[in-house]
């Protein structure tokens, strides 16, 4: 792949969060880093114009913060086309926090959902009434004609309610939907095999979910879902359209996600070897065969042209 400037820089703006995800990729950083400071952040974003015209705001969540509106209306006031807030959802529910931040210059929303009711939601995040007020968050966007781009961890727990979930995902006027399978990092790898499903049983449930959002026109993606689990589906896998972007963590710098996650975070196995579909498919994030194995994966055999 051809060296590029990513055009997308990923901000982390702190680690403390109103959720206690049973998955969180980012683990104990609440307990080891201090969220950045204001002025930090307007040196960090500003830093990063040059090479990025979109910024995305994520954490920890963001919305607890109370300068979050003055880093977004600083971010489009040095010249960001695009602002993300990759959040939780919960704080949205408060209309007038959400207009402060539209205000300020907020061009897209990205909240995570992890359940079609509270039942399953609310014990993966920890965080009793979480469902109902990311559900408000989500719908008081959609009324104010913000983007909304759905997230959605895979994980043990909702793998089975994954339709019921795109059932809803439609009825709530969506830009997108995403299906991210968990990545085995942070308090997910405290806990391996009790969250993370195995993909041979996913599948049934996550190619169902898929269904209904093609069927009803709702753009609707995987992430790191290997190709071969997707038949029929293999245009909905992600990773071909995730922006280059630049990531400034807690005490590292990623300058360019898509090669990091392709040479460090991705594995191959045998399988792949002879899999038409190699070049194009990533591969699953790597703890994965590392716990389970490589048999689940079969590699998908070319059909001979007609003559």
């Amino acid at each position: 792949m051809p060296r590029r400037r990513p055009h997308r820089l990923d901000l982390k703006v702190g680690w403390s969060c109103n959720n206690r995800c049973t998955f969180c990729v980012q683990g104990d950083k609440r307990d080891r880093f201090a969220d950045r400071d204001t002025e930090t952040l307007f040196e960090l974003i500003e830093g990063g114009r040059p090479d990025a015209r979109d910024l995305v705001l994520t954490g920890g969540e963001p919305t607890i913060r109370r300068d979050l509106a003055a880093l977004i209306h600083h971010a489009r006031s040095v010249g960001y086309e695009r602002v993300q807030l990759q959040t939780n959802g919960r704080m949205l529910c408060n209309e007038a926090r959400l207009d402060a931040l539209i205000d300020a210059g907020l061009t897209e929303v990205s909240p995570a959902l992890h359940g079609p009711d509270p039942g399953v939601h609310d014990p993966l995040t920890r965080a009793p009434g979480s469902f109902k007020q990311t559900l408000r968050g989500i719908r008081n966007a959609r009324a104010r004609g913000l983007p909304v781009v759905l997230n959605s961890v895979v994980v043990r727990g909702n793998v089975r309610a994954l339709p019921r979930m795109a059932e809803l995902f439609v009825r709530l006027d969506l830009a997108s939907f995403q299906f991210a399978f968990v990545h085995a990092l942070g308090t997910a790898g405290d806990d391996i095999e009790g969250v993370m499903p195995r993909l041979s049983e996913a599948m049934p449930f996550l190619l169902r979910a898929l269904a209904i959002g093609r069927a009803a026109g709702v753009p609707c993606w995987t992430e790191a879902v290997p190709l071969c689990f997707l038949p029929g589906f293999e245009t909905h896998a992600s990773e071909r359209r995730i922006p280059r972007t630049r990531i400034v963590d807690a005490d590292r710098v990623v300058p360019d996600y898509t090669l990091a996650r392709r040479a460090h975070g991705k594995a191959k196995g045998p399988a792949c070897e002879c899999c038409a579909l190699t070049a194009a498919c990533e591969g699953p994030w790597k703890e994965y065969p590392a716990t389970f194995g490589w048999e689940e994966f079969l590699p998908v055999v070319r059909p001979r042209a007609r003559r």
